[in-house]
């Protein structure tokens, strides 16, 4: 499942801002910031096309033992 920190360090690893992520996903950056902040409780779905936004960006997200979060290639703009 997809958390705050995973989010955050999907945004690290890709130099990307909330801003950015929400214009990917196509909602607001206070949705970001509150999903980040655990301010809030997403949808399933918002979280998918989260998680599908950041994958598509060059994000693999591991599972296993120890979960996270890993650079595979960084989209060109």
């Amino acid at each position: 499942m997809l958390t705050p920190a995973h989010i955050r360090a999907a945004r690290a690893l890709l130099d990307i801002t909330q801003g950015e992520l929400a214009a990917m996903v196509g909602i607001s950056k206070t949705a970001i910031n509150n999903i980040e902040r655990s301010k809030a409780d997403p949808k399933a779905s918002t979280l998918r096309a989260i998680e599908s936004a950041l994958v598509g960006a060059g994000i693999e997200f591991t599972n296993g033992g120890e979960p996270g979060v890993k650079l595979t290639r960084k989209a060109e703009p």
